[in-house]
């Protein structure tokens, strides 16, 4: 009888204000396993963050608003393409951040050289050094960059750090990076940190997976990489040379001062400090030439999917080629069907994925969508095992290239905190256009033949994978 009642009762909650496929996975998952399915939806169903930190986003979204009124009139002005403009327009009114020019960009692919030229940045701080990563670890890889950050703060720069808690804590290494922070003068917090004796509880799986490095606002970076060696200290993909392959952005101009609100808002919304000087946008200033970027905020704080409907927007408008770097590939049905209807009217689509994904249900769910992409025909490139392509981007046309730490998956769209920047440049998209072309010269491209035919086992566990990964 107490099966019959759960049943019934899910049946008018759990489709509200989810996405059809998703509440279907969570009602076939509640009628095979009523008891187990309840707990799992209660502790994962609800993918909303608290009522205090929506409010902290609220209150620094109304901040930009009106800080940036007069400016945002000014730069949103583009005389490119209409459609990028219109792109420009979305994501003011869903981020509230204007597109700013006068930037310069430069792309770093070399896992190492990025942390360090992150370390060199640290080292010339003088004022402030703001550091947030959704996994951070002290190695040999990463030892200079925490060296630096020490350095600073023991100098006078105020140095403040976050980390995703869980993203950081299943490393090994996770205690001693913590002692090295307590033993310094270093600020440094949890973000969304699940601390049940203190008080802290939300869905376990809601993630902070943005990547921020803003030094005396004057340089920042952003991208894919986390701060941790190659082969995230694990001895499994060390035995078989498992390393992730990332690509970060170095920033300068003003669009740096919009990386620094959004770490000025996660750090109030764990520390209760506000940073009012960091949320001020007068100083925002623009100059002649450089690079038109927009920073694109997402997450649970806001209910727009603010990613997915620029990505949906981007693809819907491109009119020769569309190149996708991504390490997790589970679309949605709306981007399914953008990028399957831009190659079916003629775009030149292009997707780079891992050959092996370093999370099974994710790759194998990621490979359930292969047929559906090759019948539309879009180029599949596999980068070889046992690499990891973690990086996170991709072009539209020669006009637009966006990074960042979004992946194309329902979980960066509806519960991870997310940050993606909008780079409007020819330049800058030859740039990534060189990246791809790295990649494409090392990968494997699979056709539809091969895939068909894969054995029937294999054609099982993806289905089953995909039908997890919408549990959201």
């Amino acid at each position: 009888m107490i099966d019959l009642v759960i049943r019934i009762v899910v049946l008018g909650v759990i489709p509200g204000n989810r996405r059809p496929t998703t509440a279907m996975a969570w009602l076939l998952c509640i009628f095979f396993l009523p008891y187990v399915g309840l707990i799992l939806f209660l502790m994962f169903g609800n993918f909303r963050l608290s009522r205090h930190r929506r409010q902290t986003q609220e209150a620094v979204n109304l901040r930009i608003v009106e800080g940036t009124k007069e400016m945002a009139a000014e730069v949103t002005a583009y005389d490119g393409p209409a459609w990028v403009d219109s792109a420009i327009v979305l994501n003011q009114n869903l981020g509230f951040f204007p597109a700013l020019g006068g930037n310069s960009v430069k792309l770093i692919k070399g896992y190492q050289e990025s942390l360090d030229a992150m370390a060199a940045e640290i080292r010339g701080a003088t004022n402030y050094v703001n550091a947030e990563f959704y996994i951070m670890s002290s190695d040999e890889s990463t030892d200079n960059f925490f060296n630096e950050l020490i350095a600073a703060a023991a100098r006078g720069v105020r140095v403040r750090v976050l980390f995703d808690h869980i993203g950081s804590l299943r490393v090994p290494g996770y205690r001693t990076m913590i002692r090295r922070l307590d033993d310094s003068q270093i600020q440094w917090r949890r973000m969304l940190p699940l601390l049940p004796v203190r008080g802290q509880w939300r869905r376990p799986d809601l993630r902070n997976h943005r990547k921020i490095l803003v030094v005396d606002g004057r340089v920042g970076y952003t991208g894919s990489q986390n701060i941790i060696e190659p082969s995230y200290r694990k001895k499994a993909n060390h035995k078989v040379g498992r390393k992730w392959v990332e690509l970060m952005a170095r920033l300068e101009g003003p669009i740096v001062g919009t990386l620094n609100v959004m770490f000025a808002t996660d750090w109030s919304s764990e520390t209760e400090e506000n940073l009012e000087a960091q949320l001020e946008t007068h100083h925002w200033t623009t100059f002649a030439g450089g690079v038109l970027c927009q920073v694109v905020p997402s997450g649970p704080g806001f209910v727009t999917e603010n990613n997915l409907r620029l990505f949906n927007t981007l693809l819907y408008s491109a009119e020769e080629q569309i190149t996708i770097s991504s390490p997790y590939f589970v679309p949605d049905d709306s981007l399914l069907y953008a990028i399957t209807t831009a190659a079916q009217r003629g775009v030149q689509v292009e997707l780079f994925v891992s050959e092996k994904g370093d999370q099974f249900l994710v790759h194998h769910a990621q490979r359930s969508y292969y047929e559906a992409l090759l019948r539309a025909g879009v180029r599949i490139f596999l980068y070889p095992k046992p690499l990891v392509l973690h990086a996170k981007h991709f072009t539209i046309d020669e006009d637009v290239a966006i990074i960042g730490s979004s992946n194309m998956d329902m979980r960066s769209f509806s519960l991870n905190l997310e940050v993606s920047v909008m780079m409007i440049d020819k330049d800058v998209v030859m740039d990534m256009h060189q990246v791809e072309e790295d990649y494409r010269a090392v990968s494997r491209e699979l056709h539809l033949e091969e895939w068909l035919k894969r054995p029937v086992l294999a054609r099982y566990v993806d289905n089953v994978a995909r039908l997890t990964a919408t549990l959201q």
